[in-house]
């Protein structure tokens, strides 16, 4: 169980500004999912200069796992073009920092951290179109239940760039076959947030052995007249990053994103 609606009572969730006010206080520290319902959330990568490069291509060859809204200057922890007063060092929930390709550690704060050749990359999340599917008549479990949402690595292979290679990894929601055909609708319309579905039903197709076991998140209950819907997910550079073992790699917990001030809709960046 997540603890999402574990909050700060001084902060309006809905808002993007309050809930990352939130965050960087440490209110509030867990899954984001359902928090500023209608703003774009993102995957959070931070390399050291030396690698972004290659990342940068590693994205650009996977845009459905890897839709890139947000890259900062080197060494610079603000992000302008996504939000007001965004410091990436403080304003995500929970980080995980990764050395040599393994998880080190999971803090709420990488100011201790921060170096002045760090880049930092911001990847559309799935959470953001997940309003338009309620509005859609779309029902979510992980919401109704407080869960993270799942998420699987796949036999789905990236294209490789430099260091960085690896199987896409995807987020699943249960869904009736009904729900899945307007899922597929309402979410192609958010190609900057992963868009429509890789692939519906039988999760062995693409390498999942045991649905009740996802690799990050929490396993949810699929009742007789669903079928598991798959998107691709931002935490597919996270897999990614054990693949290429990289010194330092400071990334968000998964589940735990970015909040935009970006509409999930949008059309063009953030005005000044």
């Amino acid at each position: 169980m997540s603890d999402t609606h574990v909050l700060d009572p001084n902060h309006d969730m809905s808002d993007p500004a309050e809930a990352r006010r939130a965050f960087r206080t440490g209110a509030f520290t867990g899954n984001t999912a359902g928090i500023a319902p209608g703003y774009t959330q993102g995957n959070l990568a931070i390399l050291p200069a030396d690698l972004a490069l290659d990342f940068m291509r590693f994205c650009q060859r996977n845009p459905k796992p890897c839709p890139i809204i947000g890259v900062s200057e080197t060494g610079d922890p603000f992000l302008p073009t996504l939000g007001r007063d965004i410091d990436i060092r403080c304003d995500v929930p929970s980080y995980n920092v990764y050395r040599n390709g393994e998880l080190d550690d999971e803090v709420t704060d990488i100011s201790d951290l921060w170096r002045d050749d760090f880049v930092t990359f911001v990847l559309g999340c799935s959470y953001s179109f997940e309003q338009a599917l309620v509005d859609g008549g779309v029902a979510l479990r992980h919401w109704e239940e407080d869960l993270t949402v799942s998420m699987y690595c796949t036999n789905i292979e990236t294209e490789v760039s430099g260091l960085f290679s690896g199987g896409t990894v995807v987020s699943m929601r249960p869904l009736t076959a009904r729900n899945a055909i307007r899922a597929v609708e309402i979410t192609s319309r958010f190609p900057h947030t992963h868009g429509s579905p890789v692939h519906l039903g039988d999760p062995s197709q693409i390498g999942i052995a045991d649905i009740s076991k996802p690799d990050w998140g929490d396993a949810q209950r699929i009742e007789a007249d669903e079928i598991p819907v798959f998107w691709a997910c931002g935490v597919t550079p996270q897999n990614a990053v054990r693949q290429a073992k990289p010194e330092i790699c400071i990334t968000h917990k998964p589940g735990s994103m970015l909040v935009t001030d970006l509409p999930s809709a949008f059309d063009s960046r953030l005005e000044d």
